[in-house]
């Protein structure tokens, strides 16, 4: 067999915690316009989210209105965090070709299109059942013919299915940079897509805010601008500290298993300090520790659950650094490295990948490769829980954030504006995580297991949601599988194996 040819045949990644099967293969041609309401170019546009929002609906339309030219039983077994390459040849774009697979999970009976396009895909497996028991997220590399299937569908409550005792660090969580730049403005300043409340309803639990105090002189008023370095961040009006906090605290209210971090710097112009900064953060806003988790430590989910967790880059006032019997106030990243690959804060708790000098495009291979190297450094971890039989021989370990930046902006070099770097580097690093992020020799019949929990750590993206794109949130979040295992106990096995 030729390398064009083993290239054209399906891999099938299974990085849930529950046992796959796949039960059938179909083939339909792709209708063409005219010939129905869901034309050849409407199904093709998957990565902007329309699969996301109607995927069901397509899988209707075929049914009722196409006939598969191909229908092949198959009985592939696909266990949990295991990798099959199959002998399925991928769906042949000149020929119009919609692959479906349908699978076994657990006696239910799931199923998913997949369509040939030049850019990644991602759906939700429409289930064949009433009162489905799962919810599972598809991803299609098509230059690779990979899927990679996630159990991130409920990106509203997805911290729900962890366990309480597990450190917030062990996680694998979505962020965003500069997260509330969502606004008309120019366009090395603006980073995001969509608003932070769009955000944390699609799964995002990490926000990087830049702060100016507005009013350093009368410190009784809260008033603190968003900046992104010494600009504002809309072109139509100020933007306040206010209105984020306000939007995460009515999130936090309708989803209690939730937590959110801000990690809060100090930018911007005036006369404001960070003892300015620290008093209105402390008197107006962090002060009531029901919603706020302000102690210098990385906390429990169970601890940090419906509230938000403060993150500081910025100094502390002598009365703060007395608080917590001494130990200060917030986690610390007031000294944060500058421009890094990968450093550590002073403090230990965080691991840093910041390297933002993209001086021109060519730098933005040097960033990809920071960013995967930084993805393997967290993957390796392993998460300390009561009863493991880590939690003896780690228990005085060091178990530090790994914050891992996507980002990187140059003013003078339209090609290195956030939005543009973003189009290249958040599908390169779907595709890493789909395809090679933990996975080490996962084939089925092989006896190596990668070590640690295969988190991502915190991943901090520009332009997230970007035309309803979540794909690179909804695999961050699925990478969180093998802590819902060890939460619920081994993987189910339903006399599949």
């Amino acid at each position: 067999m030729t390398r064009a040819m083993r290239n054209e045949l399906m891999t099938i990644r299974n990085v849930t915690r529950t046992p796959l099967e796949l039960k059938l293969i179909e083939r339909y041609r792709s209708p063409k316009s005219g010939e129905t309401d869901l034309s050849a170019v409407s199904i093709t546009k998957t990565f902007t989210g329309l699969w996301a929002n109607t995927g069901k609906l397509h899988t209707t339309v075929l049914a009722q209105k196409s006939r598969a030219f191909v229908s092949e039983k198959k009985c592939v077994f696909i266990g949990p965090h295991q990798v099959s390459r199959t002998d399925i040849r991928s769906p042949d774009k000149s020929l119009r070709e919609i692959l479906r697979l349908t699978f076994d999970i657990d006696g239910e009976q799931y199923r998913v299109d997949v369509v040939p396009c030049r850019s990644n895909q991602f759906t939700t497996l429409a289930s064949l059942s009433r009162d489905p028991c799962y919810n599972i997220t598809a991803i299609y590399l098509s230059e690779s013919s990979f899927l990679a299937l996630f159990s991130s569908a409920h990106l509203q409550s997805w911290m729900q299915d962890l366990r309480d005792e597990t450190l917030l660090s062990a996680l694998s969580i979505p962020g965003t940079h500069n997260s509330a730049t969502c606004h008309r403005a120019l366009p090395s300043v603006r980073c995001q897509a969509v608003s932070p409340r769009l955000q944390l309803e699609n799964g995002v639990r990490f926000f990087d805010i830049r702060v100016q105090v507005e009013t350093p002189e009368d410190p009784k008023k809260d008033s603190l601008i968003l900046v992104h370095s010494i600009f504002p961040i809309s072109l139509t009006g100020t933007k306040y500290f206010r209105e984020v906090v306000n939007d995460v605290l009515a999130f936090l209210s309708r989803n209690s298993s939730e937590t959110v971090i801000l990690c809060i710097k100090r930018e911007g112009m005036g006369k404001g300090t960070d003892a300015h900064l620290c008093q209105i953060l402390r008197d107006h806003y962090a002060g009531d520790f029901t919603i706020w988790f302000t102690e210098p430590r990385i906390p429990s989910l169970g601890e940090a659950r419906h509230k938000i967790v403060l993150i500081r880059r910025f100094g502390l006032t002598g009365e703060l650094k007395a608080a917590c019997e001494g130990r200060g106030w917030c986690i610390d990243a007031a000294q944060w490295p500058d421009n890094t690959p990968n450093d550590m804060c002073a403090s230990g708790d965080i691991c840093i990948q910041d390297f933002y000098g993209v001086l021109s495009t060519k730098n933005i291979e040097k960033k990809l490769t920071y960013s995967k190297d930084h993805l393997e450094r967290a993957a390796q971890r392993i998460s300390v829980l009561p009863g493991t039989r880590f939690q003896v021989a780690n228990e005085n370990a060091k178990c530090p954030f790994y914050i891992n930046f996507l980002s990187a902006s140059n003013f003078w070099t339209v090609g290195c504006w956030p939005e543009k770097i973003a189009g290249k580097l958040t599908p390169a690093v779907v595709d890493y995580i789909c395809r090679e992020h933990h996975a080490g020799n996962l084939a089925a019949d092989s006896a190596q297991e990668r070590q640690g929990d295969g988190s991502t750590g915190i991943v901090v993206s520009d332009w997230v949601g970007n035309g309803g794109d979540w794909s690179l949130v909804r695999c961050i979040i699925g990478m969180n599988a093998k802590l819902m295992c060890e939460k619920n106990g081994p993987p189910l096995t339903n006399g599949l194996q």
